[in-house]
């Protein structure tokens, strides 16, 4: 094992860390103030009824050559797949909308 095998495993460590930390802390930090932890789930809920229409509107279509290896791709999946894409399109156009309206309305006052 080499110095670069300890750095790799080292970067994993922080990275498990620095995830873990990022979910908790928020949470220890929001048992002070409930009405943010009732601000908080309702993001999360709003998120996961968004994933759930964006599922629900994707296919389950698999092209013949994805079906074999190296990708095993299922219908499953890649109903899963589309749906985060969906997701991540409709979350893209709701940021970029809301930073031109917000700097519209920072340049009219």
């Amino acid at each position: 094992m080499d110095a670069y095998d300890i750095m790799l495993y080292a970067t994993y460590l922080l990275a498990i860390v620095g995830t873990i930390l990022s979910i908790v802390m928020p949470l220890l930090k929001s048992l002070d103030d409930p009405k943010g932890l009732l601000k908080s789930g309702l993001g999360v809920l709003g998120l996961a009824v968004l994933f759930v229409i964006c599922y629900s509107l994707s296919s389950n279509e698999v092209l013949p050559k994805f079906e074999g290896s190296p990708f095993n791709l299922t219908p499953g999946l890649s109903q899963f797949i589309g749906g985060m894409l969906v997701m991540t399109y409709i979350l893209t156009v709701i940021a970029i909308v809301s930073i031109v309206v917000t700097e519209l309305t920072k340049a009219v006052k």
